[in-house]
């Protein structure tokens, strides 16, 4: 069980705001990914005696004890001494916010200075994978029960399984996708219509070549093809160097934050089809501009 604030920790003149309060049972403690890297964890007789201890994150003991052992010493949490017995292991940023910036107490001390009016979390883990739609029902008839509802009651608690979290992430992370797959559209559209403008100016340029071409013996395909190549290389050259540009980034990501990143090759591949198809979509006019022209009017421009 816990519940959770947000506040202010004090240590002599040292002040550190934005700091994650719980109230943690012992069992907390079993299920949670903080580890004691130095002293312990909140222990069962802390909630029973409502002792005034604290297990702080790394972020916390670093600030407000730099150089020195936290363990037993005194810092202030809404205005109330606590003695430090555990400091955590670093755990990282998530999405560039820090998770070492907490300070945990027993519950019972928690809900005697916050108030006992507060929302209660009740953490439940299931043996394995398998046993998690098992584990949630029998949760839910526990809190039905707790709560004396009837059958045709609705609950009135929530359940937020890992299903729901993964649904929740799954959501977000689609309506990301889907609005970078429109703005990525937006951009091949732009960029096919400065390859195309390019290759036009190209035909322009290279007029004469094309009718000397002709006048020994080029067809309008080897022509055709000439130019349709020249984009298609023109704009996988271009994707090449963003998909480098990308990898750097998701090089430099994963080595200094917690956010795991990679491009994998299908990635790549998808990428550097996408954009060569891009060149030949938008070279194709050019190169039937250049396919038709006439050999005589050809070698008679003047650019």
């Amino acid at each position: 069980m816990e519940a959770r604030s947000g506040g202010t920790v004090r240590s002599g003149t040292q002040n550190l705001e934005d700091v994650s309060i719980r109230g943690v049972t012992a069992s907390i403690g079993e299920m949670d990914v903080e580890e004691p890297a130095t002293g312990r964890y909140i222990v069962e007789g802390d909630s029973q005696h409502r002792a005034m201890v604290t297990f702080i994150g790394a972020d916390v003991a670093n600030k407000l004890f730099p150089g020195v052992d936290p363990i037993g010493h005194t810092l202030e949490i809404a205005g109330l001494p606590f003695e430090v017995v555990g400091v955590a292991k670093p755990i990282g940023t998530v999405l560039g916010q820090s998770q070492d910036n907490f300070a945990y107490m027993p519950i019972e001390t928690f809900l005697k200075i916050y108030g006992s009016n507060r929302s209660l979390s009740i953490n439940v883990q299931a043996r394995s994978a398998e046993w998690m739609a098992r584990t949630q029902e029998e949760a839910r008839v526990l809190m039905r029960a707790r709560r004396h509802l009837r059958q045709n009651e609705e609950d009135s608690f929530g359940i937020i399984g890992s299903e729901t979290l993964m649904s929740l992430w799954n959501q977000l992370t689609g309506a990301i996708a889907a609005s970078m797959v429109g703005i990525v559209s937006v951009f091949l559209v732009i960029g096919g219509v400065v390859i195309m403008n390019v290759m036009l100016a190209s035909v322009t340029e290279r007029t004469r070549e094309i009718g000397i071409r002709k006048s020994v013996g080029a067809r309008r395909r080897d022509i055709l093809m000439q130019f349709l190549v020249e984009a298609s290389v023109m704009s996988g050259f271009g994707g090449a160097i963003r998909i480098t540009v990308a990898w750097l980034i998701a090089v430099l990501v994963d080595s200094t934050t917690s956010v795991p990143m990679k491009v994998p090759l299908s990635a790549v591949i998808v990428a550097l089809s996408v954009s060569t198809a891009v060149g030949l979509f938008f070279g194709i006019y050019p190169a039937t501009k250049a396919a038709k022209l006439d050999p005589i009017e050809a070698l008679r421009f003047e650019t």
